[in-house]
């Protein structure tokens, strides 16, 4: 997505346009984004933008522009030519006495470029969850007592709202027994599965889909262990194809997990894996994650299989690509959160866990075991570490 440029510059000094837009271009082609010089209304109106100070002499001319300018942290590219730096130093120490916020993009051509990346993602995704209502369908599961929802800090930090809609309404639903034939419908069905049993598990997709658009939801989490005994399936299908179809979708009513995973899908933009920890080797550095459901579109492979707990309905058996991943959590009151770049080893296949599982490398496993926040984590493929701390930074 394009991202808009204001240039400063000062008349009385020998930099070009073509010299100016040069070094623009440089930084489009490390960035894989288009930079697009503007007026500065166009950076006001975009939710994050670069103030690109391309001469020295230029503090009068930002001074100028200042009442436009605040409100939001600036941040400044320099070229590196023509006392630019010197310029947005000057500029940055003017908003630093004025307590604002602020930062200088300095050095080579790809270090900027990475973190206007980071910057850009965060400042976006903060932008598309305001606003965003997600339901929670029945209460928390009972287990869940470490996870309570904060519904004050997600409208007042976030912006978003949860809408609690009673499990009568899902059940209702389901007994319509209908649902939209879709390409993720037909993909399972052609996994040669239980017919009679995939037809009871897609019945809660049609359901809960209803419901979503109903309400107008983003994101659900459903208190899906009640289903184990009223309609005696599962709910791992149907988050599964919600969350192909971009809608977040969480087990066992767990509220801060969806929020978790709506904060890590709109930063990093890939589909988000909600699991448990099941293992931890401290000596090799290496855990094991597992639940019965993830998004469909997420893994190479996969087969269906049965639900784990229980021994019914029907599950996801996914394979996930190995290598680089993000493994994320943020706790009810958005006061603290976890993220960390792993690397996705292999996909187990063990008989005493839930039905996907993977195996993932990380650097240090104090937190999980002295400290964590809650036991549902988020993993999603790519490091994005770096733009979740942006992201909670500006919250």
């Amino acid at each position: 997505m394009p991202i808009p440029v204001y240039k400063i510059q000062s008349p009385l000094t020998q930099v070009t346009e073509e010299s100016a837009n040069g070094y623009l271009r440089k930084i489009e082609d490390a960035l894989g984004e288009q930079l697009v010089q503007g007026p500065i209304e166009a950076w006001a109106a975009a939710p994050f933008g670069l103030i690109f100070v391309a001469s020295g002499g230029s503090e009068g001319i930002f001074l100028a522009h200042d009442g436009q300018l605040a409100g939001r942290p600036l941040y400044i590219l320099t070229s590196g030519e023509s006392n630019s730096l010197a310029a947005s130093m000057e500029i940055l120490a003017y908003l630093r006495q004025r307590g604002r916020q602020g930062e200088i993009l300095h050095g080579s051509v790809q270090k900027i470029a990475a973190r206007i990346r980071v910057l850009d993602r965060a400042a976006r995704a903060r932008q598309r969850l305001r606003g965003m209502r997600l339901g929670c369908i029945g209460a928390p599961s009972d287990w869940l007592i470490a996870s309570p929802a904060a519904d004050d800090a997600y409208r007042e930090k976030l912006g978003l709202s949860v809408l609690p809609i009673p499990m009568e309404e899902l059940l209702k639903e389901i007994g319509k027994n209908a649902y939209p034939e879709n390409q993720w419908t037909e993909r399972l069905r052609a996994l040669g599965y239980d017919p009679a049993e995939t037809e009871k598990a897609l019945a809660v997709y049609g359901a809960a889909r209803r419901i979503v658009d109903r309400y107008g939801l983003a994101g659900v989490t459903v208190r899906c262990f009640d289903l184990l005994d009223t309609v005696h399936t599962t709910g791992c299908l149907a988050l599964a194809i919600l969350n192909a179809e971009g809608i977040y979708a969480g087990c066992e009513g767990d509220v801060p997990s969806l929020v978790s995973m709506a904060i890590l899908g709109e930063v990093s933009g890939n589909p988000v894996f909600m699991c448990n920890p099941s293992r931890i080797d401290t000596d090799k550095g290496e855990m094991v994650l597992a639940h019965c459901t993830l998004p469909v579109h997420m893994p190479r492979e996969m087969a269906l299989t049965t639900h784990y707990e229980s021994g019914i309905g029907v599950a996801i058996a996914g394979v996930i690509p190995e290598g680089t991943c993000t493994v994320f959590k943020t706790s009810a009151g958005l006061d603290r959160y976890y993220a960390k770049e792993g690397v996705i080893l292999e996909n187990l296949r063990e008989p005493t866990l839930c039905r996907t599982q993977i195996k993932v490398r990380l650097d240090d496993f104090s937190y999980f075991l002295t400290d964590p926040i809650q036991n549902h984590h988020l993993v999603c493929l790519g490091d994005h570490a770096a733009a979740l701390e942006e992201f909670f930074s500006g919250l």
